[in-house]
């Protein structure tokens, strides 16, 4: 199920972001520059399918980065993968909205299940994963998500390329 020419991504959501929900902040603006910097890098060693699992934060940073790859090379297909249906339902509305605009412009939207349980998000976090050969993450070194699919990703011989949030602090 690997392809060689699919990266998908992991990253914290704006809780666990220097600048919270602040993306006018130069920090997230120069993480932004560097997410879009390692897509074309990807896109340049052959990656053409990226997949995103669609979170808050970081998720879209790297949806919005592989949609504007997409505008100036029309082979490469984004994927959102969903953990569930319902993944944005409780939500604040701007960022509905803007999930909701994303999957919309995604190739593929993969749903791992209908309805939200624990597990939900990890079995997300693995399809993505087990259908890459590059896992790119933008991580802070502290439990939670990111490090569980960097984590999955090391011990399934999926190549990863951290970007380290050390970088964007104060």
């Amino acid at each position: 199920m690997k392809s060689a020419a699919t990266c998908c991504f992991t990253g914290h959501r704006p809780s666990k972001l220097p600048w919270g929900t602040n993306e006018d902040d130069e920090r997230c603006l120069r993480l932004k520059e560097r997410l879009a910097s390692e897509v074309q890098t990807a896109y340049d060693n052959g990656y053409r399918h990226f997949i995103c699992g669609m979170a808050r934060g970081a998720d879209f940073y790297f949806c919005e980065a592989v949609l504007a790859l997409r505008e100036r090379h029309s082979d490469v297909t984004v994927e959102a993968a969903l953990p569930c249906e319902t993944q944005a339902s409780r939500w604040p509305e701007k960022d509905r909205s803007r999930y909701f605009s994303l999957v919309a412009q995604c190739d593929v939207e993969s749903v791992i299940q209908s309805h939200y349980d624990k597990g939900c998000m990890q079995r997300r976090d693995r399809y993505m994963v087990d259908h890459s050969s590059l896992l790119l993450a933008v991580y802070n070194g502290l439990l939670g998500g990111t490090m569980y699919t960097l984590t999955y990703a090391m011990r399934h011989g999926v190549e990863t390329r951290v970007i380290s949030l050390d970088e964007y602090e104060m």
